[in-house]
């Protein structure tokens, strides 16, 4: 038997003002009753290992006869409750420090305040097994007295009948991260969900490979997520349908940086003329990356990932047909790259070069290889010309609030279809290129921006701009370089650039 419940992602529990809400059977005792979950993805954040484990209860149980008890901070004590609590099938709650003494021992609590709770109203703890219905607490260690709770306690496991099994919440995963919340996973197993412990230090899920498998390879629907560093995700159903997607980097996990650095070829297909990318066939483009990336592995301090920086439209000295000084890239002529890339374990990303069209526009033309894991977006504002401009008259620029509304709708793409985070490129070599930088929006977590500095020339000149464009910088964002292959003088070489481009790039791309 189950019962449906509307469940908020945190702060489920009350002080004051319960009810008992517990389920009845046919002699008219509280039955043992989980909860089915209405949402997709549920958080049990509370500040406290107390209050998450009241949460774990609201959210997956209805109704219980019994619940065991515990104090918090007893390491020993709670490991015994959390025993208990799995082979009677009923939630696991805490006493918190402080609770009022008394007896545990024969017959109801006597219903008073406690000293050091609210000065009205049941506590948390007894607010929680009135709502439950329950009429047996099973105390392991020293509790205290239970106020306001109006049930038998019982010291001894062996005086404490166990309830009819409950139907077990077996299509959902309880995602625990940190070891202080044995109580509330106490209570995941006794409702008979699946449990998964995040890896030691582990608070994101995108940081981790072994996370991410975890949640790719089971078959439940429903996520409940127990741990306060989970109330800091800003969109936890979105985290965990990526995870779920199971797509990673080459080395595990879904973030970009700091744990990983980029060496990308830029270009675009069937011509030299525009980078280095289009001077081979698809399989020897990607050859190509895999060579250029293996030569940074021993001056690298992270691992390396070969990229494609693929220019899909490209600026254009002629209007065309539709006006705009661009020529548009059809998506049937990108995908081959996007497919060997994928094969070979290597990132894409689409750079846009818009003329006098406008970002956005453009880059719903790609929305298809955009919705794909290992595709991200870069824009080239040099080629975001006015209607009065035209390319290689001008340099031209951006606002903020158009890049703004780019990363919004990616960010919103990839959210919708539960996509792993993206790479967000903004190109940039002079400071009017990116217009009212500091308003650019960098907080969206299904993105990594990161500002490219692609100036060619002198390497005192190139020095020069790299300190000048990280002044003022958004907070947050990664760094590209690059290289280039006939307009530096000279090029660095891959030791080179590790050693003396400073701050040390995340992305690295040669043209």
């Amino acid at each position: 038997m189950t019962v449906a419940a509307s469940l908020a992602a945190t702060a489920l529990f009350a002080v004051a003002g319960c009810t008992s809400t517990g389920v009845d059977d046919a002699d008219g005792r509280t039955a043992l009753v989980t909860h089915e979950q209405e949402a997709r993805v549920t958080v049990v954040g509370a500040a406290t290992a107390p209050e998450r484990a009241v949460e774990a209860s609201r959210a997956m149980f209805a109704s219980s006869p019994v619940a065991v008890v515990a104090p918090d901070g007893d390491q020993a004590g709670q490991a015994e409750a959390a025993d208990e609590a799995a082979r009677l099938g009923v939630p696991m709650l805490l006493a918190p420090a402080g609770t009022s003494t008394g007896s545990p021992s024969g017959g109801p609590s006597s219903g008073g305040p406690s000293s050091s709770g609210p000065s009205s109203g049941p506590s948390v703890l007894a607010a929680e097994l009135d709502r439950l219905g329950v009429e047996t607490v099973l105390a392991v260690g020293d509790v205290g007295a239970i106020d306001g709770a109006g049930v038998e306690i019982a010291t001894t496991a062996s005086s404490v009948d166990v309830p009819d099994a409950a139907t077990p919440l077996d299509d959902v995963l309880a995602v625990v991260a940190g070891g202080d919340d044995v109580a509330a996973t106490a209570t995941a197993r006794a409702a008979g969900a699946e449990v998964q412990a995040l890896p030691d230090g582990v608070v994101d899920l995108q940081s981790s490979g072994e996370a991410i498998d975890a949640l790719h390879a089971s078959t439940t629907t429903d996520t409940v997520l127990i741990g306060s560093t989970f109330t800091a995700v800003r969109d936890p159903g979105w985290s965990v349908a990526a995870a779920r997607s199971g797509a990673q980097l080459p080395g595990g996990g879904q973030r970009f940086f700091p744990d990983r650095r980029f060496v990308a070829l830029y270009g675009a297909p069937g011509t030299g003329a525009l980078g280095v990318l289009g001077e081979q066939d698809v399989a020897a483009t990607v050859q190509r990356a895999t060579d250029v990336a293996a030569s940074y592995d021993a001056a690298s301090d992270r691992p390396v990932v070969p990229m494609l920086e693929v220019i899909a439209t490209v600026a254009a000295g002629a209007a065309g047909d539709d006006g705009d000084y661009s020529n548009e890239l059809s998506v049937e002529s990108i995908e081959p790259y996007v497919d060997a890339a994928a094969a070979a374990g290597q990132y894409v990303v689409i750079d846009l070069q818009p003329g006098r069209a406008d970002f956005l526009s453009q880059a719903k033309r790609y929305e298809s290889l955009l919705s794909r894991p290992n595709v991200g977006l870069a824009l080239d504002p040099e080629w975001r010309l006015e209607a009065d401009q035209v390319p290689l008259r001008q340099i031209g620029g951006v606002e903020a609030s158009e890049v703004n509304a780019v990363s919004t709708w990616l960010a919103d793409l990839v959210a919708s279809k539960g996509l792993p985070p993206k790479m967000f490129v903004l190109h940039q070599f002079r400071l009017d290129m990116l217009r009212d930088r500091p308003s650019i929006d960098t907080s969206r977590p299904e993105l990594a921006t990161l500002i490219h500095a692609d100036g060619q020339g002198s390497q005192p000149d190139k020095q020069a701009t790299w300190r000048t464009l990280h002044d003022g910088a958004p907070a947050g964002v990664a760094w590209g370089w690059k290289n280039f292959y006939d307009e530096d003088t000279p090029m660095l070489s891959p030791e080179q650039t590790m050693a003396d481009v400073s701050p040390t790039p995340d992305l690295v791309t040669y043209q």
